[in-house]
């Protein structure tokens, strides 16, 4: 799970970097194919077909900008100076997955794009710190809910994270809202992807887009999101998906 960590850390920064008024996220969906493929891993997302799609997943990568949350496919609409793109990518090698996502700005992005942007990886840091053994579940949601409610942002009403292994998406669901002190004890070697999820408007409602994949605002607000892949260790929360 490290190695794959590692690849999706490796073309998280590449892809983010190419990220550029102008190009289209078909074309960086391509560039993480080839990135994937040379670094010897396979993406997770392609064909993944849970049970709420009307399809499998047709792309490496999630592309989501703007007012999309998570999910969005990538298409051929070229990114715009001030769009927040996230972009959201798992790998597996050797049958074993590593997931994350980070929020980038498009050219110039205005001070509440970028507010929001740095907000979210603060939630996640939060909520990393708050994974070590003895902990509970609602230790990890709380830590996250704190930061982006006193930021004055919403939340997203049931997204979250999730166990990683042998399968992207395994036990336990990891909210992002929570009480201390409850929820499934921590132990060490869990892993678990972290992913705050924040709405720029401060209501949490979502809806689906036309495409039954992507999440959307259902005030049409900017969302940020961010991941890590991480283990919980008897050393405190390690992080898996880093270069």
């Amino acid at each position: 799970m490290r190695e794959a960590g590692r690849v999706v850390a490796r073309t998280l920064a590449a892809v983010g970097a190419a990220a550029r008024p102008g190009v289209l996220p078909t074309d960086l969906d391509a560039m993480a194919a080839e990135l994937v493929a040379s670094s010897g891993a396979k993406p997770s997302f392609v064909g993944y077909h849970p049970r709420w799609a009307p399809m499998p997943y047709p792309a490496v990568l999630c592309l989501s900008v703007n007012q999309a949350v998570v999910h969005a496919i990538p298409d051929r609409r070229p990114l715009a100076d001030g769009d927040l793109l996230t972009i959201d990518l798992a790998v597996h090698i050797d049958g074993y997955h590593a997931d994350a996502a980070v929020t980038v700005g498009v050219g110039t992005v205005d001070e509440p794009g970028l507010r929001l942007s740095s907000t979210a990886f603060e939630a996640l840091a939060a909520g990393i710190a708050a994974a070590r053994p003895g902990a509970r579940l609602g230790d990890i949601g709380h830590a996250v809910e704190t930061v982006a409610r006193r930021a004055g942002y919403g939340q997203p009403d049931g997204l979250g994270g999730h166990g990683v292994g042998t399968a992207m998406h395994e036990d336990p669901h990891v909210a992002n809202t929570g009480r201390a002190g409850r929820g499934l004890p921590l132990r060490e070697g869990l892993v678990i992807a972290i992913e705050p999820m924040l709405i720029e408007s401060g209501r949490d409602a979502v809806r689906s887009g036309p495409d039954g994949w992507a999440v959307l605002t259902a005030d049409g607000s900017r969302a940020a999101h961010v991941e890590h892949t991480i283990a919980v260790t008897a050393d405190g929360p390690v992080i898996l998906t880093v270069a």
